[in-house]
């Protein structure tokens, strides 16, 4: 009799131990929908601060998802000194909507992180944008493509990120590439691949030997066309790993390195903290 009773204990400890957001906020009201920002600040932190943001967004083949999947990420880097955000974003499932709709989310979320840096603590030049999957096709698409943006927003607060951090992401919705179904009618307009020139943000990339949906001669070429370009994108390639390894078996390792490549960028100070299972730290 006392199994379940200790298994509901033990569920409870598991989230109760789970990282949670320090603050909750509202960057948009749409159809009736409230979406929300869960934002992980770092300690001490206060407004008037100038700390460098990334905002990320979940994976879902833009059909469902929740912000909780970057929270373990989100909790890190603010324990390196960013203000870090998992963002809703309308998704099939629950809003009925189209990967259109993701996108405009995903320009909102940044937008509304600019405009608000003030108060939040923010650097307004140093804003990533992160995401896995179909939420890392919603980062690539706000890096790389214009004009899927929400009606009667501000446009003079630019909604481009300063940098990309994505996870198996899905950055080619062409003929041959993933969800072209989905978008087929408009998709030279959102696939990120297609939108590419020199002014990309620069860009590190983590992608499995073994995953089914996004090729590792897709990344390849993503990589090499934005090099191409005069455009940074670091390409991490881990043998034998299927699509969504990065909260799994390789969850140290790319944290590791998404934290090496945003102090390249001037993001963070110092050496990851977080331990790299490769190399002993």
């Amino acid at each position: 009799m006392m199994k379940p009773l200790f298994l509901f204990l033990a569920l409870a400890g598991m989230v109760l131990g789970a990282p949670q957001p320090d603050l909750v906020k509202t960057y948009k009201k749409v159809g009736g929908h409230e979406l929300k920002l869960h934002i992980f600040n770092p300690d001490g932190h206060k407004v008037g601060d100038q700390r460098p943001a990334i905002v990320f967004f979940f994976g879902g083949g833009w059909n469902g998802g929740s912000p909780s999947q970057f929270y373990p990420q989100s909790e890190y880097l603010a324990s390196r000194g960013m203000v870090a955000i998992s963002a809703e974003y309308r998704v099939k499932s629950r809003h009925k909507t189209s990967p259109l709709e993701c996108v405009k989310d995903g320009n909102s979320a940044i937008r509304w992180v600019r405009a608000h840096a003030g108060e939040l603590g923010i650097d307004p030049k140093k804003i990533a944008a992160g995401g896995g999957s179909a939420g890392g096709h919603v980062a690539a698409a706000i890096g790389t493509t214009k004009g899927i943006v929400e009606e009667g927003e501000d446009r003079t607060v630019s909604s481009r990120p300063d940098a990309l951090v994505l996870f198996n992401p899905v950055f080619d919705n062409g003929p041959k590439g993933y969800g072209h179904d989905r978008v087929k009618a408009y998709w030279e307009k959102i696939s990120p691949f297609h939108n590419l020139d020199k002014t990309t943000p620069p860009t590190i990339v983590f992608l499995g030997t073994k995953d089914n949906l996004i090729p590792v001669a897709t990344g390849e070429k993503y990589r090499d066309t934005m090099k191409g370009l005069g455009a940074r994108c670091d390409l991490h390639l881990y043998d034998g790993e299927p699509h969504g390894f990065f909260n799994k078996s390789k969850y140290h390792e790319t944290v590791f390195e998404a934290d090496r490549f945003l102090a390249s960028l001037g993001f963070l100070k110092g050496e990851p903290t977080i331990g790299h299972p490769l190399n002993g730290k």
